[in-house]
């Protein structure tokens, strides 16, 4: 064929170039690095060009024409290696198409389902899927962003904040966090999202009607960092706070708090961070529940101030802030600042790294799930640009901007959604601080000649640093600040600068690419991007024409930009995609046009700004012809730079502080519900029983007795008129029971006074000294008793004397407890609490028999209560069950049904006739997300049964309940688990809490249901941590591993 000429023609070139094949890890593909040579130009020509039919004929051919000749040999190698590569684009290529086939598929049907449940009629607002109309998200940026144009709006603005006293969390875990000398570029946890974190907690305690903001990060008491990470709390100067002196108070403020956790005297990257989650989350719960007694002391009038959101940033501080809103039940917001499922195409699509090999380095599934997570419970999720809702956040099964935008039809139409829910997106520019920068006028030979009486103050040393490098340095500089990494594109700039005479005679070029000792000591990625830096500037002899210090500091950056103004330059970002930009409004509010690169955040920002040209990052003559278009026509040039410096405002810290504060008062207020300010008080053992009664009193509202031992929430299924027919019945029987009770109690106050019998508050739990958690997942119900009977037998002597108290977590219902308890020998008094139906509902042992043996908690379902699906989400679920069957068996047997008599309001309970054939939890949990259903999947007792309950709900979020409820310390619980469980098993291990791993106990449970995961168990469970440790099933053992825990005495 003709083709294998033009192949051999290629072939013969690429071994003239030179051995770049033989590199180590090379790189085929063209711009995979960002960088051109000549080698990967002739691959990427023989792969994307030619049949692979033709490659494997001119393997064919250098394979019969071998010769001892090295050429030749390498001619055969070469040719083995680029056919096998173009196999493996073309078979990478097919796997991506069916993926984004699957995917449309899987949008598709359960977009159709979720409209078919929706059955009111759909308005014009809700019709059409263009997927180019996203007006969901709001009009274009320029009348999205409300502008402050003057002085006067911003106090008009700031005097309808004032009586706020607005407690805000933002959270940023990983990388090193200070206020002061940021060691931004450390490495890659410590770069622009710690710079923004930290500005965005001093903007916004700098803001009118804000009282407090804590901004948790790890604390790091490593020797190989600073001793300034270790410090537990770091207070935030703020800027401008003598504008509202009237406004401050004991404990007002911006503050870093550091929150220890994970590996003690190590800096860990963030990859490795994900198992010590819950461990945080006990720690940073701690914090907040006392310093919301505090403000309430300071501010609120006695009553607990919580804080009015929760902002998690990146995955991890993602998962932290929903398990830490839904403990207390407060709103959530999220900024993703990058995503992993972007991450994850763009590695598979590069080929290098098999997906098992990506999730071990990167642990991205854990990191995609955490992010799953926050789109089911954040309210609203902030974004930069509409570029990451449009081509990033629409990859996840949480958010469909389509079907966002019929829910929200539906919402402002007054019309039900059926138990559907998509959190808002909101686009709100990252800020910048703007009152210390001076626009650079006039050029250097413009400069005033300073005398005795106005010396002119000296050029920053940077200036000289740079200006050495060249051989008229008041030519305009095109200026690039990026870390020499592929991606930023700045051999491709490079390249376009040393192709165009025109530019080089016109401008010099300015290279800021981070801060360097040697080369040798680089990583291999920038180390390749610099050296093909220097090989270009040799290979176009720019000498005296391009800039790279080797070092600068972050104080030199403002600067840096002021020396390109007053040389009337340019400022380029060419990277190949940007998520945002903020270099861009840097420069801007320096007064510098800009050349950006069209892909991502840059096109909003000019669209805002009208400060420059947006190009192709791809193509050299493009970037090379817009950059030479700004430098020599004046006009244009003075025009950019007016536009930036006229629009830049819209940028500013209070601008986005602002839209952001406005974002969160449209959230509706949701937080703690009881009402009384001494739930947590001291639960020592000398309470009065009037403290007791006046517990009794307040639980009337908000506790139901269980007078039968049945269910007491009622079924999800049940009829709704049934429900309100039996209404005033159950109201009676319960103001009855809790009157009986309460008299029962006063008429016996002196007796219990004297018999010191009941002094203690109730629930009980609160006067024991450490709560025992009995969290066992069982293959048998007997399994359960006899785990639960040594465990008594390991303490009986604390059980007795009532220091020890015990909770029964478990996915049964209450009445089968009942029936556990009765048959086992138990009785309801041996435990104070009851953690059921996995974590869905919350029981407590009476202190009196005889009205009868539980009390639900009520205030606990109004906690995970949040996106709950309700009938909306049952008719789905039942709708799934009968689509699952035995493909094999005779008449296709439904495996899954519905157990209507199991479920409750909180929790749709399913059988499973043969667990090994039922989807894995993450099929389903996927499928509920498409149809914008939040809620947790989990499959218990061996596979037999599936409960699906709140997404607030879980048997270790009723733990960190009871400690915000009734004050119980978490460092004081015990929990004892099997081998294995549940499917939310990974839960109750990790945290504050110490944990005890039953040896024996669950074995035998199902392997394949925590198989089915997306993720290994161990990216999620602590495998060296102290407060976990392993005992075989005897009384003696686990009395030992008690004490090796310090729980016991010996």
């Amino acid at each position: 064929m003709a083709g294998n000429d033009w192949i051999n023609s290629y072939l013969e070139a690429i071994l003239d170039v030179g051995p770049g094949l033989d590199e180590k890890n090379p790189s085929l593909m063209l711009r995979e690095r960002g960088r051109f040579s000549p080698t990967r130009y002739f691959v990427e020509e023989v792969v994307s060009g030619f049949d692979e039919t033709d490659l494997h004929r001119a393997w064919v051919r250098a394979q019969a024409t071998r010769s001892p000749q090295e050429r030749n040999t390498r001619l055969e190698n070469m040719c083995w290696r680029i056919w096998n590569l173009a196999r493996q684009k073309k078979q990478l290529e097919g796997e991506l198409a069916q993926r984004n086939a699957k995917r449309r598929l899987e949008r598709e049907r359960g977009r159709r389902e979720a409209v078919a449940d929706m059955s009111e009629d759909l308005s014009e607002g809700e019709k059409g899927d263009a997927v180019g109309d996203l007006s969901a998200h709001g009009d274009s940026i320029r009348n999205r962003l409300s502008r402050i144009n003057s002085v006067d709006a911003m106090e008009a603005w700031a005097n309808q904040q004032k009586g706020k006293k607005l407690y805000i969390v933002l959270i940023s875990l990983h990388g090193l966090i200070r206020g002061e000398n940021m060691e931004l570029g450390r490495d890659s946890d410590t770069g622009g999202q710690v710079k923004y974190v930290v500005e965005l907690a001093r903007a916004l305690g700098s803001m009118p009607g804000v009282y407090r903001v804590d901004l948790f990060t790890r604390q790091v008491s490593a020797p190989d960092v600073d001793c300034s990470y270790g410090e537990p709390t770091e207070m935030l100067t703020l800027r401008n706070s003598e504008d509202f002196l009237d406004e401050m108070g004991e404990s007002s403020g911006a503050y870093i708090v550091r929150i220890p956790f994970g590996p003690k005297d190590k800096y860990v990257p963030k990859e490795l961070l994900w198992p010590h989650i819950p461990e945080f989350v006990d720690g940073a719960l701690c914090h907040i529940i006392q310093m919301s007694k505090s403000l309430g002391e300071q501010i609120g009038g006695g009553k607990p101030v919580w804080p009015v959101a929760i902002h998690g940033h990146y995955a991890d501080a993602g998962d932290s802030a929903a398990l830490l809103s839904g403990a207390l039940n407060v709103p959530m917001l999220f900024t993703g600042h990058s995503l992993g499922r972007d991450k994850l195409e763009q590695l598979l699509q590069q080929g290098r790294l098999s997906r098992d090999e990506i999730n071990s380095t990167y642990k991205i599934m854990r990191r995609i799930e955490a992010e799953e997570l926050s789109l089911d419970s954040s309210e609203i999720v902030i974004t930069s640009t509409r570029q990451e809702i449009e081509q990033q956040w629409r990859l996840y099964d949480g958010f469909d901007p389509i079907l966002e935008r019929k829910l929200r039809a539906r919402i402002k139409r007054n019309v039900s959604c059926y138990g559907r829910f998509m959190p808002r997106m909101a686009i709100i520019p990252p800020g910048m601080e703007f009152h210390h920068i001076i626009p650079q006028d006039g050029d250097m030979d413009g400069e005033i000649e300073g005398n005795e009486d106005h010396p002119t103050s000296p050029d920053p040393p940077i200036w000289a640093e740079i200006m050495r490098f060249f051989t008229n340095p008041r030519k305009p500089m095109i200026l690039a600040l990026a870390r020499p990494d592929p991606k930023k594109n700045i051999t491709t700039l490079v390249e376009a600068f040393g192709e165009c005479r025109q530019l080089r005679e016109l401008a010099n070029l300015t290279l800021i690419m981070g801060n360097r000792d040697g080369i040798d000591e680089m990583s291999s990625t920038n180390a390749s991007v610099l050296l093909s830096v220097l090989k270009l500037i040799d290979k176009y002899d720019l000498y005296g024409q391009v800039a790279y210090p080797k070092h600068h500091k972050q104080s030199d950056v403002p600067d840096i930009y002021r020396l390109a103004a007053k040389t009337k330059g340019v400022f380029i970002n060419p990277a190949f995609i940007e998520p945002f930009g903020l270099t861009l409004i840097e420069a801007a509010a320096h007064g510098l046009p800009i050349v950006a690169t069209k892909n991502g955040g840059p096109v909003d920002i000019h669209r805002v700004l009208d400060n420059g040209l947006l190009v192709d990052p791809h193509d050299q003559q493009s970037i090379a012809g817009a950059l030479l278009k700004l430098v020599a026509e004046k006009h244009l040039w003075a025009k950019c730079r007016q536009n930036g410096l006229k629009n830049i405002h819209l940028f500013s810290w209070p601008e986005h502080c602002k839209t952001y504060l406005s974002r969160i008062a449209s959230c509706k207020s949701r937080h703690p519900q009881w009402q009384k300010s001494d739930d947590g008080a001291d639960t020592s053992d000398t309470d009065s029983p009037g403290d007791s009664l006046r517990d009794i009193q307040d639980l009337s509202l908000n506790l139901k007795f269980s007078l039968d031992g049945e269910k007491t929430g009622g079924s999800g299924n049940d009829n709704p008129l049934d429900s309100e027919g039996n209404a005033t019945d159950k109201k009676s029987k319960i103001e009855n029971a809790v009157l009986s009770w309460s008299k029962g109690v006063v008429k016996d106050t002196r007796k219990a006074v004297d018999q010191n019998s009941s002094s203690g508050k109730f629930p009980s739990l609160r006067r024991r000294k450490q709560i025992f958690v009995i969290a066992v997942d069982f293959d048998t119900i007997s399994s359960l008793a006899e785990a639960t009977r040594k465990i008594f037998e390991a303490v009986e002597k604390e059980r007795t004397e009532g220091s020890i108290g015990f909770i029964l977590s478990t996915s049964l219902t209450i009445s089968e407890i009942r029936s556990f308890l009765a048959s086992e020998g138990f009785s309801p008094s041996d435990f104070d609490a009851f953690i059921c139906n996995s974590g869905s509902d919350l029981y407590y042992s009476t202190p009196n028999p005889e009205d009868g043996p539980f009390v639900v908690d009520f205030y606990y379902h109004s906690h995970i209560e949040y996106r709950w699906g309700g009938e909306g989400l049952r008719k789905t679920l039942v709708r799934w069950a009968s689509s699952v069957s035995d493909k094999k068996a005779e008449n296709e047997e439904r495996i899954v049904t519905a157990a209507e008599q199991l479920s409750t309001d909180y929790c749709y309970a399913f059988t499973v006739k043969k667990p090994g054939l039922v989807p894995p939890v993450k099929e389903l949990q996927k499928a509920l997300r498409i149809q914008a259903l939040r809620c947790h999947v989990i499959y218990c007792q061996n596979g037999t049964r599936l409960n699906v309950i709140p997404v607030l709900a879980s048997r270790s979020q009723a733990l960190r309940y009871l400690y915000v409820r009734w004050g119980v310390e978490l460092a004081n619980m015990v929990v004892f688990a099997g081998e294995c469980g549940d499917t939310d098993y990974e839960g109750l291990l990790g945290g504050l809490h110490k944990s005890v791993v039953l040896k024996g106990v669950c074995s035998s449970a199902s392997n394949q249901l925590h198989a089915n995961r997306s993720y290994p168990l161990t990216d999620v469970m602590p495998s060296e941590s102290p407060n976990i440790v392993q005992a075989p099933e005897e009384s003696s053992d686990i009395r030992s591993s008690l004490e090796q825990l310090g729980c016991l005495k010996g």
